[in-house]
């Protein structure tokens, strides 16, 4: 038996096919046993799951952001232009603002309205009832558009690279077995599989990157590490003017710098921090991991096993810049010595799995991979199932059975995955697809973002000047990604009195768009208040800490949570100090 093939064997196939039947065994065990626990079905924890351990939330909240866009997308992006896309993955810190400050007001809003709740019930609460629903509507829009068919897509493109499957089998598959398996097995069985996929995920993915750093470095991982650094410090993101810039930093501060137009400056860490504020504070699909944490339970034990879970992710946040990103870079060191053939960056990862690997490691890291593909799309799909079932179905036909609920919420979840199926050719029309999902993310976060952090922060912000600024910020991004399509992302010369006249509007960069329109967006949500009528004492109350409640907060943490938290906090800025 050849153990250094460079292509899957009969052994690795054997152990994948082996490794996918236990995982379905372990699904499908967890799922029953959770089921005779409850005694029926029940619509809340069909779409929240019940309280699981912290490092479960963790393993849940980290299982969810992981999908084939890192497979595929990160891995080339660090082989095409080294750490600059670490901006959006070293953001542990941001999931600390989860846990501390976030969940302790969903829990208060949850007390005061008497039930479990979703993203857009809070802007109902805190604002008007067309505030949520616009929420769950771009929401649902969004998932669509930048979720599950981009996930699918990059999905197909890794297992054809990996497994030699024609693209449409690998993206069509991914799309339905993950489909099936969310409507059969619920939060719960998201929760299972991605406690199954996460150790799986890191330790595969760190066996990529060292044994890639020791092929790199002739049997030295130092001496690897350096080769790397200096391909991408020499080799690298060469000018017009034949300088090498270097692709072995986060900041690029000359406009003479190729990369300066997807990492302007210090502008790309405030836009990076924009996005991930959303993502990891606002958005159902994370947020959801923390908010299914609380049945029957006391509020301290709640907010503790909630904030410990986000300290936890915190930490396993850090880890997908060295299990993806890196590994790229020393694909593309490795491509440049010769080492192998990488004329796509997008299959970095994907090479680097089928050279540096051992036979029958091959098969089990898949497995690993796999089980994230389909946590992921999983997670996206259950949200949208909540959202639909809590925001739109069970206002309008109160009283049903929760058979019923939990009937909706499978049906939901079906057109979720025909849509995005169906959006998949439409989205591969529309050019790069980094562009595509960074562009539609960065224009649909500032309102996010304006919305929830003055909802929260400030007692004068009035309800309609929340939905004013989810109505018009939505609207202006929409604008914003209709021209990005017509001019190709602002590139092409466009001719005619409008786009003449507003090259402001479609030409500046993306990330710097991107934070005026956050600034435009909070000025407009203080003028509305200036002229609208303020919030009710009701609305204010739910936002308004009292006493006794600050108190119940101060008994869910001790000072290890903080010592814990402040790791967090260290990691992430010795990384940005090193690729400063």
């Amino acid at each position: 038996m050849n153990w250094n093939s460079h292509e899957f064997i009969w052994l690795d196939w054997t152990i994948l096919a082996v490794g996918i039947v236990a995982v379905i065994w372990a699904v499908w065990r967890s799922v029953q046993k959770d089921k005779r626990s409850q005694q029926g079905a029940s619509s809340e924890d069909y779409l929240f799951g019940k309280g699981e351990p912290w490092y479960i939330i963790g393993a849940a909240i980290f299982a969810a952001n992981i999908g084939s866009e890192h497979l595929v997308g990160l891995a080339g992006t660090g082989a095409k232009s080294g750490v600059g896309m670490a901006h959006w993955e070293m953001q542990g810190w941001m999931i600390l603002l989860l846990g501390w400050l976030f969940v302790p007001f969903y829990q208060l809003l949850n007390n005061k309205m008497g039930k479990i709740i979703t993203m857009p019930d809070f802007l109902k609460y805190r604002y008007t009832p067309r505030t949520g629903s616009w929420l769950s509507i771009i929401t649902l829009i969004a998932y669509i558009l930048t979720k599950v068919s981009v996930t699918a897509y990059t999905g197909g493109i890794f297992l054809e690279f990996l497994l030699g499957l024609p693209f449409w089998y690998g993206a069509i598959g991914l799309i339905v077995l993950t489909g099936i398996f969310t409507v059969l097995s619920g939060m719960k069985g998201v929760m299972t599989l991605s406690a199954i996929q996460t150790p799986i995920l890191i330790i595969g993915s760190f066996l990529v990157l060292f044994l890639g750093l020791s092929a790199l470095g002739d049997g030295n991982i130092a001496t690897g590490w350096t080769e790397m650094m200096d391909h991408a410090r020499s080799a690298m993101n060469i000018g017009a003017d034949g300088h090498a810039y270097g692709a072995n930093h986060m900041f690029h501060w000359t406009e003479a710098d190729p990369m300066y137009q997807d990492y302007p400056g210090f502008w790309v860490f405030i836009g990076a921090s924009i996005i991930g504020f959303w993502y990891w504070c606002t958005d159902q699909h994370i947020v959801q991991r923390v908010l299914g944490q609380r049945k029957g339970e006391d509020n301290d034990v709640v907010m503790k096993r909630a904030r410990r879970g986000t300290i936890a992710a915190g930490y396993f946040k850090i880890l997908p810049v060295f299990m993806f990103l890196i590994p790229g870079m020393v694909a593309a060191a490795l491509a440049a010595k010769g080492e192998f053939d990488m004329s796509n960056t997008d299959a970095a990862f994907a090479v680097m799995v089928k050279d540096v690997l051992p036979a029958g490691v091959k098969g089990i890291v898949t497995i690993g991979f796999i089980c994230a593909l389909v946590a992921s799309l999983a997670a996206f799909f259950n949200s949208c199932a909540t959202l639909f079932t809590e925001d739109f179905y069970k206002p309008m036909f109160k009283n049903k059975s929760e058979a019923t609920y939990v009937m909706v919420g499978r049906i939901a979840t079906v057109v979720v995955v025909i849509l995005g199926m169906a959006w998949i050719p439409v989205m591969m029309s529309l050019g790069s697809l980094y562009d595509y999902l960074q562009g539609i993310q960065s224009l649909l976060a500032p309102a996010m973002v304006a919305v929830f952090a003055l909802g929260i922060f400030s007692k004068k912000i009035t309800p309609k000047a929340g939905e004013t600024a989810m109505i018009v910020g939505f609207l202006i991004g929409m604008i914003r990604l209709l021209t990005n399509i017509l001019t190709n992302t602002g590139k092409d010369v466009m001719t005619g009195w409008f786009w003449e006249n507003t090259t402001w509007f479609w030409q500046t960069n993306w990330l710097i768009f991107e934070i005026w329109l956050l600034v435009f967006l909070l000025l407009l949500m203080v003028v509305v208040s200036c002229f609208t009528p303020a919030p009710t004492a009701k609305q204010v109350e739910a936002i308004t800490f009292t006493g006794s409640y600050k108190e119940l907060i101060r008994k869910s943490w001790n000072k290890w949570d903080v010592i814990t938290s402040l790791g967090v906090v260290l990691l992430c800025a010795l990384f940005y100090a090193y690729f400063w």
